[in-house]
């Protein structure tokens, strides 16, 4: 029989180790979600240390990728401002060091034209005729967005709403 026969251990790993590939290939993924994962799928913990190891070897799990593409779609698709990206990475205990490489994907003019952007519709459907009402809301949106306070305050100034 000799070498053909893998002990439980190997199989378990391998079986794991393909399904959290598959999960890893389908999205950029971070740690803290693969190690989730391992727990909802309640593999032993040193098995699963194993197969963060595999991953990270095989480039299927990598923290600067996750962050960099994290940033990329928040900011892009779905118009957040930094302070709100950088509040769900440190959630997803990502270190503060690739936080900061990561944000270098915004590009500033497009950064600025989202908030603009975001503003000027915001604003199209403001239905209070009263401007300090209307530039509380306004900024109110954008901090919930995650945006910056001058920057915000900026663009306020600039759209005639103080």
């Amino acid at each position: 029989m000799g070498n053909d026969i893998y002990t439980y251990r190997e199989i378990t790993k391998k079986k794991y180790l393909d399904k959290l590939k598959r999960y890893c290939a389908y999205q950029d993924r971070c740690h803290k979600e693969v190690r989730e994962k391992l727990e909802k799928l309640k593999v032993d913990e040193d098995i699963a240390d194993e197969i963060i190891a595999e991953l990270i070897k095989e480039n299927f799990l990598n923290e600067e990728r996750f962050a960099r593409s994290f940033v990329r779609g928040k900011y892009r698709i779905k118009k957040w401002g930094r302070n709100k990206i950088i509040q769900h990475l440190k959630q997803k205990e990502i270190s503060t060091y690739l936080i900061d490489r990561s944000l270098q994907e915004i590009d500033e003019e497009e950064y600025i034209a989202n908030l603009k952007d975001l503003l000027e519709k915001k604003y199209a459907l403001c239905k209070t005729a009263d401007k300090y009402e209307q530039r509380k809301k306004l900024y109110r949106f954008a901090r919930n967005k995650g945006y910056e306070h001058e920057l915000i305050n900026e663009i306020l100034e600039e759209l005639i709403l103080y």
